[in-house]
């Protein structure tokens, strides 16, 4: 028992019994305890012994007092409070609840109706406590319960009993904040006034993390944070999530102004931009985002108009007056570097090329565009003196016409080139745009060709923006000659328009239109034949075919139907490296289709051990020719998984994430990172790659699937209940296609950490509910996961059990299954010095 908790239960023993600790945070640590005089359970909140000194018990009381006057149906009540021993103390009602912290962490980001009723519930009971003359000070998802589906405010009255302790600097000197940086209006850090707008303020932030999946502003330190929430223009809410509507958005650049004065008066107004009366969600649940937000009148919206500062075509020369009161503020204190954490440029030497826009019409230059974008992306890539962005990374924006400053931030980008592709009579216009990403400023120009000058238009415009960029970045800039490899103009066109069809083909593919996608591979595959007699000499056509083969295998599920396009495709890849043995697009093809095929499982063992074997030579040799090559590097880290090389696979997965983060499937390499790390025994590694996957891809159903996962370590509580959340987020996140199996299997999981935690009779009734069967997995690959219970409930009953499911599992396997008993999975290792695991396992008949 810590020495915080034998003062507390000693002091208030004969009014509350202390159970257990629920959390802490940097004010505070909140116990479970029961009421003894009213036979209820309720929350106790102890300050920590530096801030109950400072504060001092008498301010402490008056502002607990003002607060728990406050009765409202979205503020947390307030029971009772005292000092014991020195500690402050109130005592609150226990919610049965989350916080929005902890949704957010689970779910990274909220429907956007969820994250609108949160924000209109918080502000109904922050403009009830402005009315009564109370200020919260420290609006932020920790300090909102959610109970029974709607919001409580909880801890008003505690940010203005600090604020106004008479020993601030010994706040200062404890690392306690006046606030939190994250969400803290800029007039809060400098110590200045605070009235209604800060909450609003912070309000406007915590909504921007629900619907972003992070905060508008962070930072390495309070002081960076605080001075881009005075100094930075507000992020773009929609450039991350488009399906926020723009009333919201503008609710929350208008709460997020630098001034005070500049901002909604009140909660009311406020909930006036959001198009929704203060109060209207108090008696019932926002049903859909259609409904959860009305448009503006136009009058509402002309009074929230950005200011003439904030307008993008203003390059912002200075700082208002609350932002040199920060900056001010912060230098006077000193501390680390300021200049380093505030300087809010961006590096010209990093270059995003966006995609092209097709202007025609009738959308017919849509190859064109896309060609010349990856030609010029490939032909900036090698230089050394600028880092240029990859084709993954820009493609989000493909199509999109998001404003110029939010797709620098984005990306972090100094430099943007645009461009577009339209027609001009007889003739194809082409316009370039090089943008500096720090001030808007933008150097344009364009040019016209003949249809049968179609093959000079990369090379042009691949120098005239270098000679732009010779004038952003300075020095020159030694660009390597673009080469078509063909001089049939006719041939080109026909081999760009068949790329376009089966990256359109894939897009259908994730986007469940089977139909679409195979007549787009179909045409694709049509337009290279014709490509390929057009010149037959050229290797792209080629190697294009080998590519457009491994897209429509990878969309087909049916191995047998798979099975003879992958041959199709490793003809055509061998085809295209007799003609070029040096082709990277080719050898990299060759190595996924082996791959793929070894994945398939309709090979022997000789035949399935030499395409794995072949798939790992390809693929090596591609990373050796091109080590920026992040597709390959992918590919190889599941090969080496494969061969049980996991040093190998993991780096190999790093690799490719420090080559490209934005990589298309890049949610697949964070996974790999985890699986690797895990089954490597690296689990504060595995961890880390898990949070990162969970808050890049809430939508993701495999990071929450590792969080089940890690909660069979150490590193992770073997908590039930939080084990059963993570289970009902999992179903509300899997595919039709993969619940019914992949609920079975995370149940299983469940049940293993209800094992774990030492409740074997629980542990055992779900393992028995979530047994497979034919139909869901014919595969038999639950029974892994049940042997893995097994071991965990440990009985020599279940001990016998797991050894005769592992060997059915090896049977049911015949290639994967006959390696097993060679694994060195940490999950078996109180099993490998049992005798039968040689004589289970080892001598598995062969299928």
């Amino acid at each position: 028992m810590s020495e915080i908790l034998e003062r507390l239960q000693s002091a208030i023993k004969d009014r509350y019994h202390v159970e257990r600790e629920l959390g802490r945070g940097g004010m505070a640590t909140v116990y479970l305890a029961t009421d003894l005089r009213h036979d209820r359970l309720v929350a106790i909140k102890v300050l920590h012994p530096d801030l109950s000194a400072t504060i001092g018990s008498e301010r402490f009381e008056r502002e607990i007092k003002l607060a728990a006057r406050l009765q409202h149906p979205h503020i947390l009540g307030l029971h009772d409070s005292g000092s014991a021993d020195g500690l402050l103390y109130y005592v609150m009602p226990f919610i049965q609840g989350e916080s929005v912290r902890d949704r957010l962490n689970r779910e990274h980001q909220l429907p956007v109706d969820e994250a609108l009723q949160i924000t209109l519930e918080v502000a109904d009971a922050l403009g009830y406590a402005h009315s009564q003359g109370i200020i919260h000070r420290d609006i932020k998802p920790e300090n909102v319960l959610m109970s029974n589906g709607h919001a409580l405010v909880a801890d008003f009255g505690i940010a203005r009993a600090r604020t106004e302790a008479a020993d601030q600097s010994r706040l200062t000197q404890t690392g306690m904040t006046l606030g939190t940086p994250v969400y803290m209006s800029p007039e809060q850090s400098t110590g200045a006034h605070v009235g209604p707008t800060a909450d609003i303020y912070s309000l406007a932030c915590m909504l921007f993390e629900m619907l972003a999946g992070e905060p508008p502003f962070t930072g390495p330190n309070s002081i960076s944070i605080m001075a881009k929430h005075a100094m930075e223009a507000v992020p773009s809410v929609r450039v991350v999530r488009p399906s926020v509507p723009e009333e919201v958005e503008e609710a929350i650049l208008a709460a997020m102004e630098k001034s005070p004065a500049d901002r909604p008066k009140n909660a009311a107004e406020f909930c006036e931009i959001l198009g929704s009366p203060l109060g209207a969600t108090t008696a019932r649940r926002l049903t859909s985002r259609h409904t959860a937000v009305r448009r503006l009148s136009t009058g509402a919206r002309r009074a929230y108009r950005r200011p003439w500062w904030r307008q993008p075509w203003v390059i912002v020369g200075g700082i208002g007056g609350v932002a040199a009161a920060t900056l001010a503020l912060i230098l006077t204190k000193g501390g680390p570097s300021f200049g380093a954490a505030v300087g809010n440029a961006l590096d010209e030497n990093r270059v995003a090329v966006l995609y092209f826009d097709d202007l025609t019409p009738d959308s017919s230059l849509g190859y064109l565009a896309d060609g010349v974008t990856e030609a010029l992306i490939d032909h900036l890539k090698p230089v050394a003196a600028i880092d240029v962005l990859s084709r993954d990374a820009v493609s989000r924006f493909r199509g999109k016409h998001a404003p110029m400053d939010s797709v620098a931030r984005v990306l972090e980008a100094g430099t943007i080139v645009k461009g577009g592709v339209s027609t001009n009579g007889d003739r194809i216009r082409i316009s370039i745009s090089v943008i500096d990403g720090n001030s808007d400023a933008e150097r344009a120009r364009g040019f016209e060709v003949s249809n049968a000058d179609l093959l000079t238009v990369p090379q042009v415009v691949a120098d005239s923006v270098s000679e732009y960029l010779r004038e952003y970045v300075g020095g020159q800039l030694r660009t390597r000659q673009l080469s078509a490899g063909t001089r049939n103009p006719r041939a080109w066109t026909l081999a760009q328009r068949a790329e376009k069809l089966r990256k359109d083909g894939v897009s259908s593919v994730a986007a469940g239109d089977s139909g679409k996608a195979a007549e787009d591979f179909a045409q694709a595959d049509s337009l290279l034949v014709q490509a390929e007699k057009a010149d037959p000499k050229w290797v792209r056509p080629i190697a294009l075919k080998s590519s457009l083969a491994l897209s429509r295998a990878l969309s087909i599920k049916d191995p047998h139907r798979a099975a003879p396009i992958v041959d199709q495709g490793l003809a055509s890849a061998d085809r295209a490296l007799k003609l070029d043995a040096s082709n990277t697009d080719a050898r990299e093809t060759r190595g996924r289709l082996r791959y793929l095929r070894w994945q398939l499982q309709l090979d022997e063992k000789k035949e399935a051990d030499a395409l794995l074997e072949g798939a790992r030579e390809d693929l090596v040799a591609v990373t050796r020719a091109d080590r920026t090559r992040a597709s390959a590097w992918v590919a190889l880290s599941s090969v080496y998984s494969q061969l049980h090389e996991q040093p190998d696979s993991y780096l190999a997965a790093q690799r490719a994430y420090e080559e490209d983060a934005y990589l298309t499937g890049v949610e697949n390499v964070l996974m790999q990172l985890f699986a690797t790390a895990y089954d490597m025994e690296r689990f504060p590694q595995a961890v880390e790659w898990c949070d990162k996957g969970a808050n890049r891809f809430a939508r993701n159903w495999q990071f929450v699937s590792c969080k089940l996962l890690l909660r069979l370590t150490n590193a992770v509580p073997a908590d039930a209940d939080s084990a059963w959340a993570e289970l009902k987020t999992l179903d509300q996140l899997l595919p039709a296609s993969e619940k019914a199996f992949q609920l079975r299997r995370h149940r299983m999981y469940v049940a293993a950490s209800l094992a774990k935690s030492g409740q074997q009779d629980s542990a055992r009734r779900v393992l028995e509910a979530a047994r497979g069967t034919p139909d869901v997995d014919p595969r038999s690959r639950l029974l892994t996961a049940e042997a893995l219970v097994r071991t965990l409930l440990g009985t020599p009953a279940d001990t016998a059990e797991a050894f005769r499911l592992l060997k059915d599992y090896v049977v049911s396997q015949p290639l994967h299954g006959k390696g097993f008993a060679k694994t060195q999975h940490w999950w078996w290792r109180g099993l490998k010095n049992d005798a039968r695991w040689s004589a289970y396992l080892g001598g598995a008949p062969s299928s």
